[in-house]
């Protein structure tokens, strides 16, 4: 039996890919409810991939996603655009999947080549079928209430499952959100604030950096550089979300210094194995949902 905390000496490891068999075998079930006395196993979820470019760590996460997708019942449609494809043609491919009575849930792989407007391409996807729940619309929903039930960003969600799997109380924690994105930031820090945490989000690049991440019962990281929090920027017996990874060579990174840091931190989730294979279990979720709520 595998369980999703890791016991040691130091820190405890959250095991985003013991969580994310557990998502997928409540998946595999709805699947298989949902195709009970049928012949033909019609009822399968179908989500549309569009890969633009060449990003190596953008392919192997939609390699990821392929390969499993295959393992819960999820049909997956994959579009890999060049790099110097038009926007108007990625808008007008999207279009059509927004027409498409087979397709559920629509994700475009980010980020995009920077000449790319991505907010453009984002605000073309249905809404009904927005998978990674980025579209504008979507977005209102969320930051506009905590009594909602509109799926969360897969992400979202899986530092919400992350958190409840240890049993954290959110409420009255001091959580420091380290984004490069404003909208990442904002989306995400509603959503602890619904579940009574206290926020705070800043950029790396902030001078009182150290002082927010050090009085912080939670620090959530997601800016992509490798090793950046050490040890001296963490609270003593804090809980550590490493969202960030980079890939140098055949190794990848976490934004948290992990040999730096363990003996101080209560709980961390490592890099790999962490937040990302959560995330694609979550991503999963979200299109079975879409697929029941269309059908």
């Amino acid at each position: 039996m595998r369980y999703a905390i890791c016991d040691m000496s130091y820190a405890k490891i959250i095991d985003g890919q013991a969580l994310a068999e557990k998502i997928k075998d409540q998946i595999i079930k709805e699947i298989i409810r949902l195709n009970k006395g049928q012949t033909d196993c019609q009822h399968r979820p179908n989500l549309a991939i569009i890969l633009v470019g060449d990003r190596e760590d953008s392919k192997l996460y939609v390699g990821l996603k392929e390969k499993e997708a295959k393992k819960v019942g999820i049909d997956v449609h994959t579009y890999k655009c060049p790099e110097n494809i038009r926007e108007e043609e990625i808008i007008s491919t999207i279009e059509c999947l927004n027409s498409d009575k087979l397709i559920d849930g629509i994700l475009v792989q980010l980020p995009l080549p920077p000449r790319f407007d991505t907010n453009k391409i984002i605000k073309t996807i249905n809404p009904a079928k927005d998978v990674d729940c980025f579209h504008p619309e979507n977005l209102k929903i969320i930051l506009g209430s905590c009594h909602h039930r509109h799926i969360l960003s897969p992400v979202f969600s899986a530092v919400l499952e992350m958190l409840s799997s240890i049993n954290y109380q959110l409420k009255n924690k001091q959580v420091c959100l380290i984004a490069n994105s404003d909208i990442f930031g904002k989306s995400l820090g509603k959503i602890l604030e619904c579940q009574g945490a206290k926020v705070k989000t800043i950029k790396a690049s902030d001078k009182n950096l150290g002082k927010e991440t050090s009085e912080a019962d939670i620090l959530i990281t997601a800016v992509g550089k490798p090793k950046f929090i050490k040890k001296e920027m963490v609270k003593k017996e804090a809980v550590i979300i490493d969202i960030g990874i980079t890939k140098t060579g055949k190794t990848i990174y976490g934004d948290a210094d992990f040999s730096d840091i363990k003996d101080k931190v209560s709980y961390i989730t490592p890099v790999p194995g962490g937040v990302g294979p959560l995330t694609i279990a979550m991503l999963f979720r979200n299109t079975l949902e879409l697929y029941k709520n269309r059908k």
